[in-house]
């Protein structure tokens, strides 16, 4: 497998991109959708003595999460994430060498071993390599963010941004139950749930507007 020519530096904040191929759409129900958050949550763990599927197997697996990774150290800080129809965006804190590659690596071919069985097809699913930025300061982060909760609006999946159940932004908001979350921003972000929803929604006809001149350049 190829090496980056840049590794990845411990300690940073990235945005990581993985496209499908061929804009082909990968995720189409609620289940797929779930299946990908999950594997956000299981392969966050280090030393793991299962595959995913394996362990959605096992009929004590509530006692096996319980027993092997609530005090297990985990690859990396995940600050955010949006799962669309045909990608997904990340933004990760990278706790150890080659962390982030290692994470990215299992959820990426896990969905696509799954996805593949499910629809009877063969091939690679995702679109190359997974593309990464470096977040490098406070104010970028904070606009990451923001971009990512508002793609499922910008895309008009749904009219505002609380509605796209496959997000970050329900945690940003503190609108979800404390066992649900996936996200760990704290040290990172301070975030106010009132501020940052005005400073979401004081966007969103705006980044609605710049999709719609993209969409006409594009075409």
């Amino acid at each position: 497998m190829a090496q980056r020519k840049v590794p990845l530096e411990i300690g940073r904040v990235y945005h990581l991109f993985s496209k499908s191929i061929a804009g082909f759409t990968i995720f189409r129900n609620n289940s797929e959708y779930q299946r990908m958050r999950d594997l956000l949550i299981y392969y966050n763990f280090i030393n793991l003595p299962w595959k995913f599927s394996r362990f959605c197997e096992r009929k004590d697996k509530e006692i096996a999460y319980d027993r092997y990774f609530t005090k297990t150290e985990k690859l990396v800080d995940i600050i955010g994430y949006c799962i669309m129809p045909t990608h997904i965006h990340l933004i990760l804190r990278n706790l150890d060498y080659k962390a982030i590659s290692t994470f990215m690596r299992k959820i990426l071919n896990s969905y696509a071993k799954y996805f593949n069985i499910k629809t009877k097809r063969r091939g690679p699913l995702w679109q190359s390599r997974f593309k990464n930025v470096l977040v490098e300061t406070d104010q970028q982060l904070i606009h990451l963010t923001r971009y990512l909760h508002l793609n499922p609006v910008t895309a008009r999946l749904v009219d505002q941004p609380e509605n796209w159940g496959f997000s970050s932004y329900k945690e940003f908001l503190d609108d979800i139950e404390k066992n649900k979350r996936i996200c760990s921003y704290s040290g990172i972000l301070n975030i106010n749930p009132k501020e940052y929803k005005d400073f979401v929604n004081s966007q969103i006809n705006y980044q609605k507007e710049l999709a719609e001149l993209k969409k006409m350049w594009i075409e």
